[in-house]
């Protein structure tokens, strides 16, 4: 073992010896003193540098070698882990359907027969071998026929919605059942499941939602994890799922990865035996851009290369138009360029490839080769695969005026999106009439556990958005870049975030409020919004908020509402925008009316300055605020609900009805999590005395986005916004607030703020700065009297020494308020009403709020 670790060249040592196995505790003990890892495999002692699965078939003197036959010759990672070698024979690659059962059959029987010996298998198996339709299946009907059906319960996880809702389906289908009865699915405010069933596919986050909520599982008998290898939730249930293993006693648990990951998680649960089972996929023929550009005879030049997404988004095609100084990724490109071998391809080709343009998606090559393929290549889908909905989108606008592509009676052109409501997704699984060539459009969602049928051809821009997060900044940046292996960004100041917002104390220990925010399904800005509502007795609207920051943006620009064409109109008007108000406007329709002597038919009078979507959302804002505007648009079409109008509702006003629905089914869901807490009671009309209160809903939204907040620098024609970090900052385009030239208050905090180009916020509130000093983040004195200071200092307060010590005091009575009413409803199984303690709060809120007043 010592040769072994001064060689460079040798990675293991490998005995047959007789006696090294009847040592083999020694050579445990020995080789871990050295950093080495040890194995023994029957009759076989491997000792190596690396470490190593539980079953090595190489080193399995009955393994028949087979060549050149279709045998699988694979390496250890492709084995099958137990000490006895329960898979000792290579099989033959799957040709079919039919033999992919046989195998999942047989090693399912292997499983089934070894149970008892195992908690934590970990299942790999490449694409299209059936794990994620067949193994619970199997696992299933073999708890049938040992006659534990009736106790059996299997959770499987997908990595999205979408892939929980088709395998679900799917499965039901293969089992000759409805969905619902023995196999069900459950997805955020959606499910289809009953007393029967038994085999449940779900997202992580529900699954970890119930660990939450029983550590142990109660009643759950397999939990499979499916495509454990995608980061994100899966990662912390693999961790959480660790750290829980004594509890889950009664639990067995199957995690299914892409080969190449299998002994990397194997390891992480303490050797953990592993199942291998080869994939079976079609023969795929691969082209990469200079083979297409070499077959199609399509000519790039630099001005055919500019992706065109409308004019609301002018800077994106600007951003791709030939520039002097390149971009450090079309520099790499070149340089990669000149180092590759091109001599077989025509001179066009060269040319073509040389003026290409990697910050481009290449909208005209994509469309002309989905012409190609509709004109020259044997019926099936087209799957495109994209790197966001702006690009899918902008696409789709395209295509659709194409001639040939937007003829609904040869192409049917889908769309597929996270952001889509589930019954839209659903839609790229159903297969077009005879004649009419399916397109989807998709991002990377449709990568995920999900299998289109009839999909032949495949286009892929070669790029993904990836996100990387700075907790503490509170800034995604989110950018297109070419495909590659999983990174392994890690999050550094996720813990100074949650000690600034007062989740965790300064010895990282959970505070009250930390240990109710653990208990909220959401981020931990919108759980303390929530919270403090409910303390403040403010919860109606406040809900609203909440709910709607969980779900896609209500206000819509949707694709068939962009253009509004009035045919038959008596006549029609264009007007700039000038804010008209009701008023303003009637009087405007009867001065048409009477110029036009049109008093029948059809009037059409439309702003030049304002697109109709905006002017919609401008109707709700009335207070600088997208929060508030967000409650305005609820209760309207919470009112037309009533009146069965809804939907019209939702046309009128460029309002999504799915969104509204989700955040209606949300509110639901966030009042029973806040009355379990014990934080509110059943009697609505308590929680709600003060939701009428708009300076203390600005109060409540500042205390849960804190510290997103940026300063308003006045201009004289406008005003610019800077935050700490990025310093200049711009408001998307569909916010109230980037309406006005003015903004009558000196900050704005805001829900979330991503990189593009530059950083962009998304849905801000303006407060003052009482509110700001009040419910904002902890208050610093300065290095004189009257300076307060927040933010590490980058937010300064100077004032009169009197109106420091009065903020300063306030502030503690607020925090002291806060904290007690959190510790009540800890302790009880309800929150004391607000309206108990009268004296104390209505001389608090009347002291605070003309104080707040005259400060203003």
């Amino acid at each position: 073992m010592t040769t072994l670790l001064r060689s460079k060249e040798k990675q293991e040592l490998v005995s047959r010896d007789k006696k090294d196995r009847l040592d083999f505790e020694q050579i445990v003990a020995l080789a871990s003193k050295m950093g080495l890892y040890s194995h023994r495999y029957v009759k076989v002692v491997v000792v190596s540098k690396v470490p190593l699965p539980n079953y090595r078939f190489d080193l399995d003197e009955r393994r028949p070698q087979r060549e050149d036959n279709g045998f699988s010759r694979s390496n250890s990672s492709c084995s099958v882990a137990t000490d006895e070698g329960l898979f000792e024979q290579p099989e033959p690659l799957p040709q079919s359907k039919a033999a992919m059962e046989k195998v999942i059959w047989r090693r399912s029987m292997q499983m089934r027969s070894q149970q008892q010996a195992w908690q934590v298998v970990i299942i790999s198996g490449e694409t299209g071998c059936g794990k994620t339709t067949q193994i619970p299946q199997f696992i299933l009907e073999s708890e049938i026929e040992s006659v534990r059906g009736v106790l059996c319960s299997i959770i499987c996880t997908q990595p999205r919605r979408i892939s929980a809702m088709s395998v679900s389906e799917r499965v039901a289908v293969e089992r000759g059942e409805k969905l619902g009865e023995t196999v069900g699915y459950k997805v955020r405010l959606e499910g289809m499941k009953g007393r029967d069933t038994h085999l449940l596919f779900c997202t992580a986050g529900i699954l970890l939602r119930r660990l939450l909520a029983d550590r142990n599982l109660k009643g759950v008998t397999y939990v499979i994890v499916d495509e454990i290898h995608e980061r994100g939730m899966n990662e912390v249930f693999a961790h959480r799922t660790k750290r829980s293993s004594s509890s889950l006693a009664g639990t067995r648990l199957i995690l299914m990865s892409a080969t190449l990951d299998a002994e990397l998680f194997s390891s992480y649960f303490g050797g953990a035996p592993m199942v291998h089972i080869p994939g079976f996929t079609y023969p795929v023929h691969t082209h990469f851009l200079e083979n297409v550009l070499e077959m199609t005879g399509f000519q790039l030049t630099p001005y055919n290369q500019i992706d065109d997404y409308g004019q609301e988004k002018t800077w994106k095609m600007n951003k791709q138009a030939p520039r002097k100084r390149k971009s450090q990724l079309a520099s790499a490109v070149e340089d990669a360029l000149r180092a590759a071998d091109f001599k077989n391809f025509g001179p066009e080709t060269q040319e073509s490839l040389s003026c290409w343009n990697p910050d481009s998606i290449g909208f005209n090559l994509i469309e002309y080769l989905l012409c190609n393929i509709c004109e020259k290549e044997t019926p099936g889908a087209v799957l495109v695969f994209m790197t966001g909905w702006d690009d899918i989108s902008s696409l789709k606008d395209k295509l659709q005026a194409h001639p040939m592509l937007g003829d609904t009676s040869r192409v049917l052109l889908l769309a597929c999106h996270g952001s889509m409501a589930s019954a839209e997704q659903k839609l790229i699984f159903d297969e077009p009439e005879d004649g009419v060539r399916k397109i989807v459009l998709a991002a990377n969602i449709a990568e995920m556990s999900i299998t289109i049928n009839d999909v032949v051809f495949v286009i892929d821009c070669g790029k993904a958005k990836e996100s990387s997060y700075d907790a503490l900044n509170n800034t995604p940046c989110l950018l297109p870049s070419w495909i590659s292996k999983v990174s392994a960004q890690q999050v550094q100041n996720a813990i100074e975030y949650l000690k600034v917002i007062g989740a965790l104390d300064e010895d990282e220990n959970l505070t009250v409020l930390g240990r109710y925010l653990t208990m909220l399904p959401m981020e931990p800005k919108l759980g303390k919004i929530l919270i403090l509502g409910a303390i403040f007795n403010c919860l109606d609207p406040v809900l609203t908020v909440v709910a709607g920051l969980s779900v896609r943006d209500p206000f819509l620009t949707p694709m068939d509402k962009k253009d509004v064409r009035f045919i038959d109109c008596t006549c029609s008007y264009a007007i700039p925008n000038l804010n008209l108000s009701y008023w303003a406007l009637l009087f405007l329709l009867l001065f048409v009316m009477v110029v036009e002597d049109c008093y029948y038919g059809l009037i059409h009078i439309y702003f030049t300055g304002l697109p109709l979507a905006e002017a919609a959302k401008a109707q709700f804002s009335r207070d600088y605020s997208d929060h508030l505007a967000l409650v305005r648009a609820y209760e309207g079409w919470k009112d037309a609900e009533r009146d069965l109008a809804g939907y019209e509702y939702c046309w009128k006003n460029f309002l999504s009805a799915q969104s509204m629905k989700a955040i209606d089914a949300l509110r639901r869901e966030f009042y029973s999590l806040l009355r379990d807490a014990g934080l509110v009671d059943s009697t609505t009309t308590t929680c709600d005395s003060w939701s009428y209160d708009v300076h203390l809903l600005r109060a409540v939204i500042c205390y849960g986005l804190y510290p997103g907040i940026c300063s308003v620098v006045h201009n004289e024609k406008s005003f610019s916004l800077k935050t700490m970090e990025d310093g200049q900052v711009l408001l998307y385009s569909n916010s109230v607030n980037a309406r006005d030239s003015k903004i009558p208050y000196p900050w704005l905090v805001f829900n979330e703020k991503i990189k593009v180009n530059s950083v962009f916020l998304r849905d801000s509130t303006a407060v003052s700065d009482s509110v700001l000093l009040l419910f904002g983040g902890s208050i610093l004195r300065g290095d004189t009297d009257g300076h307060l200071k927040m933010l590490g200092g980058y937010l300064e307060f100077f004032m009169k020494p009197a109106t420091a010590e009065m903020y300063q005091s306030l502030r503690k009575e607020l925090e002291e308020l806060i904290q007690n009413k959190e510790s009540d409803a800890f302790k009880k199984s309800h929150l004391f009403s607000i309206h108990n303690q009268k004296p104390l709060v209505q001389m608090f809120f009347l002291f605070t709020f003309v104080f707040c007043a005259v400060i203003l």
